[in-house]
Order: structure tokens, then sequence, then C-alpha cells
């Protein structure tokens, strides 16, 4: 199940392309990372965020392409877009990628994540204002729950025909099962949406203490009570959004989070209650389906997650599983949520609190997060 991709900029058509004399010229200068003609063309009202009509490369794809990171720099302290997608859906970080200049993708990195905290803040306090506006829950996932889903023998779709959980996920939940259990097999396990329920299936099959299955589609909850899993030892179903029915769950030494039709922050507020119920030493690990088309928003999503759950006192990792999916998977499929990628990034957070801060300093960290981000590879 996948996350929603960051905000992009794409190729303009030809005849939206602005005339701006300057503009050819600092795209020029970009492909030979000359610093000084960049700078002057910029201060002549070239466009920083200028993209060539015929591929759609921008001059941030070609400073990164060159191998100067004060080009990268100062194109991206003008407002040149790190998001931004030629034509053929590649972004200045690929660019980078494919030229070897890890010095490079480390500044687009590290920008990226700065500039995708702040606006992820800033969107959860317009959320949080309209909440007060209207009053309770604004619910993104209301058309989902409200629509039919169906099981066609190794898929989950819904009325689109989007994968809501497919077969070809197993290798996955299973190492994430083996993750969630442990060695020892008891341990309080919560999972929240059960899809296909595969990775309840390997909970199962791995053994635990106990187990709680949250899941809100009313066809999902009627085809586990068809399945028996009501009546397994252990298990406990929370019928309901994670939001309306978390409350007096818990305490858990293992949580995973696998939902379908909720946004970014719904994650991020999942991840400010996963502490509440979550015990020290405990791990919390999600489905990893961010930004999954674009190998380089998806580090920028991983580093950003990161950065997150450090912030709540977590450890945190990403371990490698490798993961080959036919594209005959896909066939009756309308959209693809899996790219082509080999290795999935399975998240390993393990829970560390120290002594309890201050409302107050846990505030300004907040805040201070929003202007530090970790260096990383992708």
């Amino acid at each position: 199940m996948s996350m929603t991709e960051p905000p992009s900029h794409v190729a303009p058509d030809e005849d939206d392309e602005d005339a701006n004399e300057h503009n050819e010229p600092l795209l020029q200068a970009a492909k030979a990372g000359n610093v000084t003609q960049i700078r002057e063309l910029l201060d002549a009202g070239a466009d920083a965020f200028y993209q060539e009509t015929e591929k759609g490369s921008s001059v941030l794809m070609h400073a990164a392409a060159s191998g100067s990171v004060e080009a990268v720099q100062t194109l991206l302290q003008a407002g040149a877009p790190w998001n931004a997608l030629d034509r053929y859906g590649r972004c200045a970080g690929e660019y980078a990628i494919d030229a070897g200049h890890q010095n490079i993708i480390d500044v687009l990195v590290n920008h990226a994540v700065v500039a995708e905290q702040l606006l992820g803040y800033l969107e959860r306090k317009s959320l949080d204002a309209e909440r007060k506006t209207k009053g309770g829950n604004l619910d993104d996932s209301a058309e989902y729950l409200g629509r039919n889903v169906r099981y066609e023998g190794d898929k989950l779709l819904d009325q689109a025909d989007d994968g809501v959980m497919m077969e070809w996920e197993r290798p996955l939940m299973e190492a994430h099962a083996k993750v969630l259990c442990g060695t020892d097999r008891d341990k309080d396990v919560l999972n929240v949406g059960f899809g296909m329920g595969i990775i309840d299936g390997c909970i199962q099959e791995l053994g635990c203490k106990s187990h709680t299955i949250i899941e809100a589609h009313p066809d999902v909850h009627r085809k586990m009570l068809e399945d028996g899993w009501d009546k397994k030892p252990g298990v406990r179903i929370a019928f309901g959004r994670w939001q309306d029915v978390i409350k007096g769950l818990g305490p858990f030494d293992s949580i995973f989070y696998d939902t379908y039709a909720e946004h970014f922050t719904d994650m991020q507020e999942f991840h400010d209650l996963v502490p509440q119920i979550l015990r020290p030493g405990g791990t919390y690990s999600f489905f990893n389906g961010l930004c999954p088309n674009n190998v380089f928003f998806h580090g920028v999503a991983c580093q950003g997650v990161q950065l997150e759950l450090e912030r709540l006192q977590f450890e945190v990792e990403f371990r490698t599983v490798d993961i080959d999916v036919d594209e005959k998977t896909w066939e009756g499929v309308r959209r693809k949520y899996w790219h082509d990628r080999k290795e999935y990034y399975l998240p390993v957070a393990v829970y560390y609190p120290e002594e309890e801060e201050s409302q107050d300093e846990a505030a300004s960290g907040d805040e201070a997060d929003l202007m530090a981000a970790p260096s990383g590879q992708v």
C-alpha cells in the first residue's frame, strides 16, 4: 500500500515556456557547473526553476549531473525546486545518482527533508485549525470506507480496481512478522490494517502472547469473521478507524501500521500516538510503500520518517529485503503501487524513551527539527 507522493513540478509545455533570454544560458552554465555564470545569470533575471521543453530537464538537474556542489546549493537557495520532474519522470536526485555524485545526493536529500518537514508541519497546523473550525476529525478515508472492496484470488481490490493488498507482499510481511514477533514469541502485538491478513497469518504462525487487529473497512471485517479470526486464541479484533478505537488498547511490545487510503499526515499522527501504547524496548514498523515510483523521493521520505521517529525517541534502521514482482502480477490492477525496485527497505524502530521531557522542551524540539535533517544515502 503506497503513501502519497510529494508534490512535484513537471516539465512545462512548449507553449508555456517563458521566453526569458537568460534561461538557456543558465541551463548551459548549470551543465558546466559554472557557479560564477550561474550567479550572474540569476542576478540578471534568469529563472532558477527553468526546464527546457524537449526533454524537460531543469537547470538543477544539470547542475546535479555536473558534480558541482556549489552550483546545486546556489540554485536551491535561488528557489530551484528539488522535486521537479523531466519528461521521463526523473528528478535532480536521480541525475546525481546516475552520475555517481554522492556529495550532491546528500545535499539534495538534506534540502528535501527539511522542505518536506516544514511543509508537513504547516499542513498539520492547517488541518488542526480546520478540525477546530468544523469540529471532530476530518476523515480522508471516508470515501474508501464507504465503497465496496472485493477479494479476487491473490489480490484485494477497491471499486476503482486499485490494489488494497496483494499476494506479492507476502515475503515482505514474513520479514516484518519476524521483526515483530522476535525470538521469544511472547509479545503483545498490534496490527493496524488487516487487508488480506497476510501479516496476521505470519504472526499466528510464529506465535505471540496476544494479537490485536484494527480494521476499518466493513467488507474486510466481514471476511475476517467469516474466516474465524474472532475465534482464534489470543486474537482481539477492534473494528473501526484506528483514530476512533485505539484509545484504551495496549500496551504492546510490537506495532505494525499498514492502512489504505490515508494521507501521510495520518501516519504522522499515528506516530505521535505510538509512544503512548508501546512498551519501552518495543518495536514499531510499517509497510514502506512511501513514494514507490521514484527512488529518490522514496529515499527522502525514508529520511523524513527516520527523523520524525528519532524525535519520538526511537532508534531507527532500514533493513534490506530482496523482492521481485513480476509484471503479470499487475494484470487487472488499475495502478501499480510498486515500481520495479528489487530491494525493499524494511523499517525497524525500537523505542528507548529517556527521562520525560517537559512540554515546553518537546514543543521547542518540534520546531528545531524543522531546521535540521540527517545526512543520508539513497
